[in-house]
């Protein structure tokens, strides 16, 4: 009785409804899941979704853990908008933090007020370096940057394990592959004294203003609008499609580059094999989730957040590991593709034609 109709044109509504569905859903999916692992599902909703923001020391942690899914999601909407697929800003991100560390090992014994601008200008110049390897290939060969992309990732593993297990390894530290902690010039300066949120946070939302701005109200952001939506007209118009490449995929490197160099001179302090949490591939969520608008993102990105950090709580309290973040990270993503279809189609209730069959099928 129930069958699939394309709508004429794809419905705005739902476009914004869609999101909300898929959080509902999720939270529903939550307590269903507690309760076929054996727990209650009412305490282990309130340890997992509401003790991340219980007091304000914990919503600093919140804001903390948003701001590289903010700075990496941020980055790579401006290419999504344009198709250009950028699977590899955990790489990017690693190459960021890897440059943004050579610089503060470099200057380790300067107390100089330059030292966090050429910590940031090289982590972004890292992680843009690292998007222009797949955004050559995909202008010069025609190779499919997500495949490019996603394999880089595994490059920057290696290349970031090599250092701290080799020449950057910490002489006093115990054996641990990590840097040695960096100098306080090094460091980003705290927002809230007795918490471990930094001025990232700040320089995040900035960076989202400036996005909004770029994507919604410049011409270079309307045609990178164009040529994704509509590839034979921005041809048509004269826009590059190789500049939309390299902007899209040199914007997203940059920004998971800022991001990775947040995290090392932020709560991380040094470069370690623990330095990103899987944050390239979640601010992928974290921009479909948001819309690929700025402001979709700010609030999408501190879901994710919330996610992680619910994850730790559910580990330390209800006694389940922290990767069951990761399944609620699925399936957010699961039922946002699910909502999505109601985009472009919506459900009709055949009720007339199904009673004729039935009808026929009596006489």
């Amino acid at each position: 009785m129930l069958r699939l109709e394309a709508r004429p044109e794809a419905s705005r509504r739902m476009r914004y409804l869609s999101p909300l569905l898929a959080l509902a859903l999720t939270l529903t999916g939550s307590l269903i899941l507690f309760l076929a692992l054996g727990k209650d599902p009412l305490t282990s909703f309130r340890i997992f979704f509401l003790n991340p923001v219980r007091d304000l020391n914990a919503v600093s942690e919140l804001f903390l853990k948003a701001t590289p899914l903010m700075l990496i999601a941020v980055g790579l909407a401006v290419g999504y908008r344009a198709n250009v697929w950028n699977i590899g800003a955990e790489g990017q991100f690693l190459l960021g933090a890897i440059a943004a560390t050579g610089v503060a090992l470099y200057f380790q014994h300067s107390s100089s007020l330059w030292i966090l601008p050429l910590m940031v200008l090289a982590g972004a110049i890292g992680g843009g370096l690292w998007a222009a390897i797949p955004a050559f290939l995909r202008t010069r060969f025609h190779a499919n940057e997500i495949l490019v992309t996603l394999m880089l990732v595994y490059v920057a593993q290696f290349l970031s394990s090599w250092l701290i297990h080799g020449p950057w390894k910490d002489p006093q530290g115990f054996n641990f592959p990590q840097t040695i902690t960096f100098s306080d010039s090094a460091l980003l300066p705290l927002l809230i004294e007795g918490s471990r949120l930094n001025l990232a946070f700040l320089l995040a939302l900035a960076t989202l203003a400036v996005a909004y701005v770029f994507l919604e109200r410049s011409f270079l952001g309307y045609q990178m609008q164009v040529s994704g939506q509509a590839d034979a007209a921005a041809r048509y118009a004269g826009y590059s499609a190789s500049r939309a490449i390299w902007i899209g995929l040199l914007a997203g490197g940059a920004m998971a580059g800022f991001a990775g160099m947040t995290e090392v001179a932020g709560p991380m302090g040094q470069l370690t094999e623990s330095i990103s949490s899987g944050y390239g591939f979640a601010a992928i969520i974290v921009a479909f989730v948001g819309r690929l608008h700025p402001v979709g993102i700010c609030l999408a990105s501190l879901l994710m957040a919330l996610l992680y950090l619910g994850g730790e709580q559910a580990q330390q309290f209800i006694d389940l590991p922290s990767s069951i973040s990761k399944v609620f990270q699925g399936m957010l993503l699961f039922f946002l593709l699910a909502s999505d279809l109601f985009i472009a189609y919506r459900l009709r209730l055949d009720g007339a034609a199904t009673w004729r069959k039935l009808l026929w099928k009596a006489t």
